[in-house]
């Protein structure tokens, strides 16, 4: 049915995980529930878990200094 496992994984992960993408009163709540979305994101994918919570962790602290009414 579906051609490229490794797409619907990443579309089913990022739907899963999306609601939390913007949670955390400071930043180091960001930076933690950013890096475990960025975290499980990466291990769904099955790449470099380091470095997706890495990424997910500082998007999400990015995200919410550009966004303090949406976090």
């Amino acid at each position: 049915m579906f051609r490229n496992a490794s797409l619907v994984r990443a579309a089913c992960a990022l739907a899963l995980v999306g609601g939390l993408a913007a949670c955390g009163d400071d930043p180091l709540e960001q930076g933690l529930y950013g890096g475990a979305v960025g975290l499980g994101t990466a291990a769904v994918l099955d790449t470099n878990v380091v470095a997706g919570a890495a990424v997910g962790a500082g998007a999400n602290i990015l995200y919410c200094r550009q966004n303090p009414g949406r976090c």
